[in-house]
C-alpha cells in the first residue's frame, strides 16, 4: 500500500494517509511513502518527517509493518554525486535515528529518478534498512578506510584573508582557533557565537590568539537568523576579505523520538543545519578556500536518542556534496566523540553513555589525534568524511550482530556466542525450538538467563550472575537509552519485535523473562509477584505527572490499599523516622513516593 499522492508507479492501493489507512481492515507488512516536501527550510522538512514517523511508529495497528520511505536524490552514492536538494537529506538522518530505536519498522530508499520495478526490488530485499537506486541498480552503504596522508600541510588560506570559525567560543572552537593559528598560519580570525564577547574565558582566549600573532574579532550572533549572518559577513573587511568558514556551532537536544517536538527539534537544526543554509547562500560569491561543516558520525551510523541532531547533520553532509558537485569548497567531517571534557556537545553524556558507545564499537579521539585528522581532511578528500576511533573487534562482537553498514569494514563471525544464555549461535535451532525440548523449569531458566545477561551488558556488569532478576529496572539503573538498547538486543536474540514499552510494561528482568517465554512458546506467563507489581507501578509513577484531582483519587485508592493489607496481615514493623502514610496529604505522598524513586535510581 502507499500513502500519499504518488503511487511511485507501483499500481498497488493508495490512501490519502495514515488514518485513512487505519481505518482498512488488515495492515500489509510494508507501506511506502514517496517523500516529497516543497520547503527548503531544513527545520521545516525534519519536523514533517518527525510528525510523519511519530504517528507510525505510536499506532499499535501498524506494530507488524514496516513503512518505507522513498526520497529522489537525497543522498549521494559517489563522490562528485549531486544532492540537488540538501534539505531532503534531513529525512535520512532523522529516520536513521529512528531505526536504531526501533529495527525493523522503517525502511529508507532513494531512488534517481521514477523505476516502480527497481523499487519493488528494493522493498522485496532483506536485511537493508537503506538502500539507493542508481540507473536501475540496487546500492547499499558501506563504510570505507580513508588513508590518512602523511607529510606536509595542504595549501592553506591566504594569510591576508580572514577565516570565520562558528560556535568560536565553545570547546571545540576554541581549541580549532588556537589551532589554526599556531598550525596553519591563520593570522585574522572571526570568532562567532551566540554569546559573543560575553561568553565565558573569551578574554583569556583572545589574549592567548593574540600573543601568537593572530588579529581577532569575537562577534555575537543568532547563526539561525539569516538577516544577523548576513550582517556578520558583510562585516568583514574588505581589505582581508572572507577566505575560510569553519562551521562549528551547533547545540543538542537528546530525547527519544516519541518524546521530541516541532519546537524541540527546530532549536536543534537552527543552529547546525539553517545557519550552515544561510552560510553557504549568503557565500556563493566570494572565492573562499575553505568551506567545513563539523557534522557528526551520528548521521552516518544512526544516533539512537538523537533525532534532531542527525537530521540537522545530514543537511551538512548533503550540502557539502552539492557544493562540491558544482565546483565550490565543501567538506563535512562527521566527527566520532572527542575525548577532552569540553570540548563539544558531549559534556553531558554520561558513564553509561561513554559505555554504550563503546560497546557499539566507537571510542574517543585525543585532542592531538582529532586535530591531525582535521589536518588531513583539508587536503584531497571525499566531501564526506568521518574521523572517528573505531574499536573493531567490538563492532565485531557485538550481541545484535555486525550492522549492515559496517559490513565493508567488519566481516561478521562465523559463529558468535555471547555471555551466558545471550542468544542464538550461528547454525543453531531458533531459541523457540530449543525452549520447545525443555522441561518447563528449564525453559524458564534458559531465558530467565538470557534476559539476566542482556541486562548486565547494557549496565555494563561483567558479572551477570550477581544481578537481581526481580529488581525492577529503574532500580537497576536503567534510563530510557538504555530500555531501547536492551529491548532491540534481546529481539535479535529471539527472533521477537519486542515492544517499545517493554520495560514498563514487564518492569524487571524477571517479569520480562516470563512474557518473552509467553511469548516464544504459547504458554501462559504465570501471574508476577506483588513486588513485580508494585514495580511496575514505581515505574508508572515515576513517568506520570497528574493533576490535583488525580492526585487525590490515587491517594484515597493508596490509603484504602493500605488499611486493606494492614488489616489483612498486620502493620509491619517501621524505624522510628518511617512516615504514617494514612495520615499524609496527596502532596505529603507524592514526595515520599518521589523520595523512594530517587532512593532507587
Amino acid at each position: 500500500m502507499v500513502l500519499g499522492d504518488d503511487d511511485l508507479g507501483l499500481g498497488v492501493p493508495r490512501y490519502a494517509d495514515l488514518a485513512a489507512l487505519a481505518a482498512v481492515d488488515g495492515t500489509p507488512d510494508t507501506v511506502v511513502v514517496a517523500w516529497r516536501s516543497p520547503s527548503d527550510s531544513p527545520s521545516a522538512v525534519a519536523t514533517g518527517a518527525l510528525s510523519l514517523v511519530q504517528q507510525w511508529l505510536a499506532d499499535d495497528r501498524f506494530a507488524g509493518a514496516r513503512l518505507a520511505l522513498v526520497t529522489t536524490r537525497a543522498v549521494a552514492t559517489t563522490d562528485g554525486e549531486d544532492v540537488p536538494r540538501p534539505v531532503d537529506a534531513t529525512v535520512w538522518g532523522l529516520v536513521r535515528a529512528a531505526q536504531e530505536e526501533n529495527p525493523g519498522r522503517l525502511v529508507l530508499v532513494d531512488v534517481d529518478g521514477p523505476d516502480p520495478a527497481a523499487v519493488r526490488a528494493a522493498l522485496a530485499v532483506g536485511g537493508e534498512p537503506q538502500l539507493a537506486v542508481r540507473r536501475g541498480d540496487l546500492l547499499a552503504p558501506r563504510l570505507a578506510a580513508l588513508p590518512v596522508p602523511d607529510g606536509e600541510l595542504p595549501a592553506g588560506v591566504d594569510p591576508t584573508g580572514t577565516v570565520l570559525v562558528t560556535g568560536g567560543t565553545g570547546g571545540l572552537g576554541r581549541l580549532l582557533a588556537e589551532h589554526l593559528v599556531t598550525r596553519h598560519g591563520v593570522r585574522r580570525l572571526l570568532l562567532a557565537s551566540r554569546r559573543g564577547p560575553a561568553a565565558p574565558g573569551v578574554d583569556e582566549l583572545t589574549a592567548r590568539l593574540t600573543a601568537a600573532g593572530a588579529e581577532v574579532t569575537v562577534a555575537s550572533c543568532d547563526l539561525a537568523d539569516r538577516a544577523a549572518v548576513a550582517a556578520l559577513l558583510d562585516g568583514v573587511p574588505a581589505g582581508h576579505p572572507l577566505t575560510g568558514v569553519v562551521h562549528a556551532a551547533g547545540v543538542v537536544d537528546d530525547g527519544l523520538l516519541p518524546t521530541l517536538t516541532p519546537q524541540r527539534a527546530a532549536a536543534v537544526l537552527g543552529p547546525k543545519a539553517e545557519a550552515a543554509r544561510h552560510l553557504h547562500e549568503l557565500t556563493l560569491h566570494r572565492p573562499l578556500r575553505w568551506f567545513v561543516l563539523f557534522s557528526s558520525a551520528a548521521a552516518t551510523l544512526g544516533g539512537a536518542g538523537q533525532a534532531s541532531y542527525t537530521a540537522a547533520n545530514a543537511y551538512l553532509d548533503a550540502l557539502a556534496q552539492h557544493r562540491r558537485a558544482h565546483g565550490l569548497a565543501g567538506t563535512a567531517l562527521a566527527w566520532g566523540l572527542w575525548a577532552e571534557a569540553g570540548s563539544g556537545m558531549t559534556g553531558h553524556l554520561g558513564a553509561a553513555d561513554l559505555r554504550r558507545m563503546a560497546r557499539s564499537g566507537v571510542g574517543a579521539l585525543s585532542t592531538p589525534d582529532a586535530l591531525a585528522l582535521f589536518d588531513a581532511t583539508l587536503g584531497p578528500v571525499p566531501a564526506v568524511a568521518l574521523p572517528v576511533r573505531l574499536d573493531l573487534a567490538a563492532i565485531r562482537s557485538r550481541a545484535d550482530g555486525v550492522p549492515p553498514l559496517w559490513r565493508g569494514l567488519v566481516r561478521a563471525p562465523a559463529r558468535r556466542a555471547a555471555a551466558g544464555a545471550a542468544g542464538q549461535v550461528a547454525g543453531e535451532k531458533p531459541l523457540a525450538d530449543r525452549l520447545a525440548g525443555l522441561s518447563p523449569d528449564d525453559a524458564d531458566r534458559t531465558v530467565t538467563e538470557l534476559v539476566r545477561a542482556r541486562a548486565a551488558e547494557v549496565l555494563g556488569h561483567d558479572r551477570p550472575h550477581l544481578l537481581d532478576v526481580d529488581k525492577g529496572f529503574l532500580e537497576l539503573g536503567f534510563d530510557s537509552l538504555a530500555a531501547v538498547e536492551f529491548r532491540n538486543s534481546l529481539g535479535a536474540a529471539t527472533g521477537l519485535r519486542l515492544p517499545a514499552t517493554l520495560i514498563y510494561d514487564h518492569p524487571s528482568p524477571a517479569a520480562v523473562a516470563r512474557f518473552v517465554r509467553s511469548e516464544l512458546t504459547g504458554d501462559q506467563a504465570t501471574a508476577p509477584s506483588l513486588e513485580a507489581e508494585l514495580a511496575r507501578w514505581e515505574t508508572l509513577l515515576d513517568g506520570t505527572v497528574p493533576d490535583e484531582a488525580e492526585r487525590g483519587r490515587i491517594t484515597v485508592r493508596l490509603q484504602a490499599l493500605m488499611s486493606r493489607w494492614n488489616a489483612a496481615y498486620g502493620a509491619a514493623e517501621v524505624t522510628s523516622d518511617a512516615r504514617d502514610l494514612t495520615s499524609v496529604t496527596a502532596d505529603e505522598l507524592f514526595d515520599i513516593l518521589d523520595d523512594e524513586l530517587e532512593s532507587s535510581d
